[in-house]
């Protein structure tokens, strides 16, 4: 069961994390290598992404979350659907 967007974001922030927002993402967007400063979280709400992280490669549905440490370098590419999805920062 996919929480509500309020609980999420509220889960997210008893984690620490703060600067959250919903992002949404053109269908077949590509992220080359990249990095963030800061551990960031990521919870798909709608279609799905493809995140490759040192050389393993994983698809994440509605429901699924994935973090990224600080300084990990990693390319996500979006789905044919697009895909929405709720980001924290710390």
């Amino acid at each position: 069961m996919v929480l509500a967007e309020k609980e999420l974001e509220e889960k997210l922030r008893r984690e620490g994390f703060s600067g959250i927002f919903v992002h949404r993402d053109s269908p077949n967007a590509y992220y080359p290598d990249h990095t963030h400063s800061g551990i960031t979280a990521h919870i798909i709400l709608e279609g799905n992404i493809t995140v490759t992280s040192e050389g393993k490669t994983t698809t994440f549905e509605p429901g699924q979350r994935f973090d990224v440490p600080a300084g990990e370098v990693h390319s996500a590419k979006i789905g044919p659907m697009g895909c929405r999805y709720m980001i924290g920062e710390k």
